[in-house]
């Protein structure tokens, strides 16, 4: 049930299966220079689409803006604030709940730890404003290291565009894999905060990704998928009492 492609009678007849909604939030971000700046969104929006093709739930259009912190010397990244999102997904949080929806599912693509913050934030500000509201926040991207761990991924610190990212896009969109950028791992100085982020981060790539592999990706998607099965279920049995 694809929020975008249905009529406004058929959403309406989609409430009667369903009031819980997914609202994926991808990014535009650097990838390397194998992988589009919109591999985020193409991920997430994957893992949202096969697990809508298992259990009935409505899948809003995805976010494809997030906040990028450390990638923003980067080109193409176009990074909005953090309050943005929050507002974003405070607003459509509400919409969903005037028309109907009780259980929401944030699944972000992007990992940026201030990103995930701010959607943590606007599920707090919608719990707040709408005492029967269930809201639950994940990245699915967490998800896909946890696969990852289980055997399926080499690389001991993979990252952005490494092997699990690679991976995941050669198994969805190989057309839009350019080759493999060279292994690189960020050399941020920390405790300190880094002015040139791109001095430190050349390549924009953590991990691996000539490890990568199509078969990979797929474990990693398979995985992904029924992880967020599992949640949707949840949120169903909470929105039923």
């Amino acid at each position: 049930m694809i929020v975008s492609d249905m009529t406004m009678n058929e959403f309406e007849q989609a409430l009667a299966t369903t009031r819980v909604a997914v609202l994926p939030v991808g990014s535009v971000e650097e990838h390397g220079s194998h992988l589009p700046l919109g591999t985020d969104t193409l991920q997430v929006w994957e893992v949202v689409r096969r697990a809508a093709e298992r259990v009935p739930v409505l899948v809003c259009p995805p976010l494809p803006y997030g906040y990028c912190r450390s990638t923003r010397d980067h080109p193409g990244t176009l990074s909005i604030r953090p309050h943005t999102v929050r507002a974003l997904v405070v607003d459509i949080g509400r919409e969903l709940r005037r028309q109907g929806v009780l259980g929401l599912v944030i699944v972000s693509g992007h990992a940026g730890g201030i990103h995930m913050a701010a959607l943590e934030e606007a599920a707090e500000r919608l719990l707040e404003r709408e005492p029967d509201l269930h809201v639950a926040v994940v990245c699915e991207y967490h998800w896909a290291r946890e696969v990852g761990r289980e055997g399926v991924v080499e690389t001991p610190d993979d990252g952005h565009a490494g092997e699990i990212e690679t991976s995941r896009v050669m198994a969805v969109a190989p057309h839009l894999v350019r080759g493999t950028s060279p292994e690189e791992y960020p050399r941020f100085e920390r405790p300190f905060v880094a002015r040139h982020k791109r001095r430190q981060w050349p390549g924009g790539v953590w991990g691996n990704p000539g490890a990568a592999d199509p078969d990979k990706g797929r474990q990693l998607l398979e995985g992904c998928v029924e992880r967020l099965v599992r949640l949707i279920r949840q949120m169903e049995a909470r929105v039923r009492g």
